[in-house]
């Protein structure tokens, strides 16, 4: 999962700003008609667009700010930048030097009802493996994960109420079969509840050395959808 994009109309009297999650290398580039990079077109992808007020940037650059972003284009205009310190230091490349090296920032889509959404972030300081040690540890909850994964870090059952479960490939999606060597996404849902998660590292030990994100959205509909693509999960000891 890319950082993705974050969007804001800066015309006078209007509160408008979206933030745009996804997995799409590239996506977008500025100034130019976007195309969908013909070599994806054979993998699985997630894109999820968030529409937020504007007073919802800042918590969203605090966790960025953790998760050292590269910033490939911004246009924000410097006006803006002045009630926005951790938007500011996010375009600036600043990085936390100082503990606490995780956090937890929530926001809320600007529908009505609003869509809560936690947002869970970490630096490679941390030496935090974010699904379990972060994720699983604030849901206070097993959780299934779709990922790609290494060898090392395998399923776990051996914190009660909080297993790590990993779903079974392939998975059926609208009836078309994904495979975890054909599916670049990593999400997971809690086992039991109406939360779903998009994390931008995989099921693997390597990210416990590297900053991460993951974005939790809070609505039935996305959970029902997300719980029965995760109907299957491998065996877990």
């Amino acid at each position: 999962m890319q950082c993705g994009v974050v969007i804001l109309d800066t015309s006078a009297g209007l509160d408008e700003a979206a933030w745009i999650v996804h997995t799409v290398p590239g996506y977008p580039k500025p100034r130019v008609a976007y195309t969908f990079p013909a070599s994806e077109y054979a993998n699985g992808h997630l894109l999820i667009c968030l529409t937020i007020s504007e007073s919802q940037i800042e918590p969203i650059a605090a966790a960025l700010s953790l998760a050292s972003p590269f910033i490939y284009y911004n246009d924000v205009p410097d006006a803006e930048l002045d009630s926005r310190p951790s938007l500011k230091k996010v375009l600036n490349g600043e990085t936390a030097m100082k503990p606490p090296f995780s956090t937890k920032q929530n926001i809320k889509t600007q529908a009505n009802p609003s869509v809560p959404v936690q947002i869970f972030s970490k630096s490679e300081r941390s030496k935090y493996e974010i699904y379990q040690k972060i994720i699983s540890k604030q849901l206070k909850k097993t959780i299934k994960v779709w990922s790609r994964r290494d060898k090392k870090l395998k399923a776990n059952c051996k914190i009660p109420g909080r297993h790590i479960l990993l779903v079974s490939t392939p998975i059926d999606v609208n009836t078309q079969a994904s495979s975890l060597e054909k599916d670049v996404t990593n999400w997971l849902i809690p086992e039991n509840g109406d939360i779903f998660c998009a994390v931008d590292k995989p099921y693997a030990i390597s990210q416990k050395y590297e900053p991460a994100v993951a974005v939790c959205i809070q609505q039935a509909n996305i959970f029902a959808r997300f719980n029965t693509i995760a109907a299957k999960v491998d065996s877990c000891s």
